[in-house]
């Protein structure tokens, strides 16, 4: 009897020693009471409904202010150290247009999983709602179109959510907001652009001139996609004008806008696909090199302009992604789990959002510092435009295949990976 007890003891001393979790089977016996349920956890959430519950937290006080007539009233205005006053007459529009750049796609797919077609019907009602304050002349939020050079700028976003949703953000609306929508854009014809990507900007609203009222002007058109043209150096990348600028600016505004521009007119009947194609295989590339400067964690390359437009920088990788043109290299998955990794390094730092939700100055949560004299809050939802491919459907590859590590989390983990080629 003493051995037994001695050994018993032993074997409890030796578990306690080891710590062990408290795993141990009771012996076999009627009378053992039954163990407890095991509660399954919450399966996490997709990365789909992560981006559009992301997309629509940042959205949601553009689109509620806006939708009510409110949002000079509502939206703060935060700028540069003495540029508050000047910024305080565009930031609007810019929060607007920039805002439905990036909702737009999603708003337009038809076959929208069951989850979404609610809050996809409200965002769609707020966005319609939110022009035609911004479009009547009569409007308390009626919206600066025309005045100093930066509207031409924000109006250009605005068209290209027109072109990007137009059964959403175009057709349902009163014969009146469309008339006051297509002269709003056309008021912008007495800016005269900056010799640059902002060539672009009165490229696009001419696009979605022609494509909703059949006339714009060609000649801006032409000369838009000319210049840039001859702006080409090679290997994916343009020039923002004559020069080279190391920036992000191929994605923010170029690529994307040109592919646009070009994708309209051909449409039209009025520009040679062969064009086209050539801008499809230039956009590949350059999405190839965008997924290559997505580092481990998320984070990219801090150069360049414009930084606070945050996983925006991606704007061009995602709309290939949204119109089928991802290069063969780069499977589906693996460009989903590289645009969702800057999304999160870009929105989820402390001091992204201020108290009331609406976006503060940074690139990796509250950095004033990093906005030039031109960024205001409204500035700041170019940030959406990296949510484009939610307007694919769940089951397309981008969203079905399995995530995959992203080229630069494959070779710091010591993975292979294929060579990286010149086009």
């Amino acid at each position: 009897m003493k051995r037994r007890f001695f050994v018993a003891q032993a074997t409890a001393g030796l578990s306690s020693a080891l710590a062990l979790p408290a795993l141990s089977i009771a012996p076999a016996s009627p009378l053992t009471r039954p163990a407890e349920p095991v509660t399954a956890r919450p399966a996490p959430p997709t990365d789909r409904a992560y981006w559009l519950a992301t997309l629509l937290r940042v959205a949601e006080p553009v689109l509620t202010a806006a939708a009510a007539g409110r949002l000079k009233a509502a939206m703060p205005v935060e700028a540069a150290a003495g540029q508050q006053e000047g910024r305080r007459h565009v930031t609007h529009l810019e929060a607007l247009g920039r805002t439905l750049a990036g909702l737009a796609p999603w708003l337009e797919l038809k076959d929208v999983p069951a989850a979404e077609a609610a809050r996809q019907q409200r965002a769609g009602g707020l966005a319609r709602q939110a022009l035609a304050h911004a479009v009547g002349p009569q409007d308390a939020d009626f919206l600066n179109f025309n005045q100093g050079d930066q509207p031409v700028v924000d109006a250009a976003f605005l068209a290209h959510a027109l072109l990007r949703a137009p059964t959403q953000l175009w057709e349902p609306l009163p014969a009146a907001t469309q008339a006051q929508l297509v002269a709003a854009l056309q008021s912008t014809r007495v800016i005269k652009p900056v010799y640059s990507n902002w060539l672009l900007f009165s490229a696009i609203i001419e696009a979605a001139l022609l494509k909703f009222t059949g006339t714009g002007d060609l000649m801006r058109l032409d000369y838009a996609i000319k210049e840039h043209q001859t702006w080409y150096k090679g290997d994916g990348t343009y020039g923002d004008g004559p020069d080279f600028h190391w920036d992000y600016y191929n994605s923010y505004v170029i690529q994307p806008m040109l592919l646009d521009v070009v994708g309209t007119l051909v449409a039209a009947g009025k520009e040679r696909k062969e064009l086209l194609e050539t801008l499809r295989a230039r956009a590949r590339r350059y999405a190839a090199v965008q997924e290559r400067l997505i580092g481990p964690d998320g984070s990219f390359a801090a150069f360049g302009r414009s930084l606070a437009y945050r996983c925006g920088a991606f704007q061009h990788l995602a709309q290939v992604a949204l119109q089928g043109l991802l290069p063969p290299e780069l499977p589906a998955g693996q460009a989903r789990s590289a645009l969702t990794a800057v999304i999160r390094r870009t929105l989820e730092a402390k001091g992204t959002f201020d108290a009331q939700g609406w976006l503060q100055i940074g690139l990796c949560g509250h950095q004033p510092g990093i906005g030039e004299g031109y960024i205001s809050t409204g500035s700041l939802y170019l940030c959406t435009t990296a949510f484009l491919p939610l307007g694919l459907p769940a089951t397309d590859a981008f969203w079905a295949s399995p995530a995959q590590d992203w080229t630069a989390k494959r070779i710091w983990s010591g993975q292979d990976v294929h060579l990286d080629h010149a086009l």
